[in-house]
C-alpha cells in the first residue's frame, strides 16, 4: 500500500506538532508574567509578533519590571540570541540562492525548535524548494503556537490575583528542558558550573550574573568534552604529537 505523501509545507507543520507542546505552556507563562509585571497586552503581544523568541521575551519583561536601561534590554536581548548567529551559519548553504525576501521570511521564522527539524530536513534533500516549503511549515506553526499561546495567557494573566507569582515558572521550564539532556559527563560539568555561577553572581546588576554563569558553562564544557575526547582516543592524541614532532624536525 502505497503511503500517503504531505505536501512538503504540511510535513513541516507535522514534524514541528510534538515540539510544541512545550512551546504552548510556555508562551501561556509568558502572557500572564507579562501581564503581572505591568507591561500593556497591545505591548506583550507586539514583542510576541517582532521579537517572536520565547527566552528573550521573559527576559525582556523581567527588566522592564525592574525598570532597566533600553541599552542594557537591547544588549540582554543580543547576547540570549547570539546562538542563533550559529543557527544562520550552517543553514546559509541551503539558503544561499533564495530571493533575499524569502531568507527574511526564514530568518524571521528561525527558533530553536524550528532549526531543529529543519536543518535535519536539508541535510537530506540539501536546497530543494521542497526543503524550504518543509522549513517555512515548520516555522509557521510554531510562530502560530507563540501568537495563540500568547493571547491566551494575556487573557489568564488579568483573571489570576496579583500576590501570585509566576516568575518561579521560567527557571521550572527551562529545567525541565535541560534536565533529560544531560547524558554525558561535559553537558553535566557545564551545567553544574552555569549553576554554580548563578547562584554565587545572583547579586550582579542587569541580570548579569547570568551572562556570566553561561560563558563559564561553555568554556567548562568544552574543557570537559576536550579531556573526555582524550580518555576515549588517548592515541590521537599521540599521533597528533609525533606529527608536530615530525614537521620540526623537517
Amino acid at each position: 500500500m502505497k503511503r500517503f505523501a504531505f505536501h512538503p509545507f504540511l510535513a513541516g507543520v507535522r514534524d514541528e506538532l510534538p515540539l510544541l507542546v512545550g512551546v504552548f505552556p510556555f508562551g501561556i507563562i509568558y502572557g500572564a508574567l507579562a501581564v503581572q509585571v505591568g507591561i500593556p497586552a497591545s505591548a506583550a503581544q507586539a514583542m510576541s509578533l517582532i521579537v517572536f523568541a520565547g527566552s528573550s521575551q521573559f527576559a525582556i519583561a523581567q527588566l522592564v519590571h525592574q525598570s532597566a536601561s533600553a541599552a542594557i534590554i537591547v544588549l540582554t536581548v543580543a547576547v540570549i540570541n547570539l546562538r542563533h548567529l550559529l543557527y544562520s551559519a550552517s543553514l546559509a548553504p541551503y539558503l544561499k540562492r533564495l530571493p533575499l525576501r524569502y531568507k527574511m521570511l526564514l530568518s524571521y521564522l528561525m527558533t530553536d525548535e524550528a532549526y531543529a527539524v529543519a536543518i535535519l530536513n536539508y541535510q537530506q534533500q540539501g536546497d530543494r524548494p521542497q526543503a524550504h516549503q518543509y522549513y517555512l511549515g515548520a516555522g509557521f506553526a510554531l510562530w502560530f503556537t507563540w501568537q495563540i499561546s500568547t493571547a491566551l495567557g494575556l487573557q489568564a494573566g488579568t483573571f489570576l490575583p496579583a500576590h501570585l507569582s509566576l516568575e518561579f515558572a521560567l527557571p521550572l521550564t527551562f529545567i525541565a528542558m535541560l534536565v533529560p539532556v544531560l547524558r554525558t559527563r561535559p553537558l553535566l560539568a557545564s551545567a553544574l558550573s552555569a549553576g554554580l555561577i548563578a547562584v554565587l553572581a545572583r547579586s550582579l546588576p542587569y541580570q548579569l550574573g547570568l551572562i556570566l554563569a553561561a560563558l563559564t558553562g561553555i568554556l567548562i564544557g568544552v574543557a570537559a568534552e576536550r579531556f573526555c575526547l582524550r580518555e576515549r582516543h588517548p592515541h590521537r592524541t599521540d599521533t597528533l604529537a609525533a606529527s608536530i614532532e615530525r614537521e620540526k624536525r623537517i
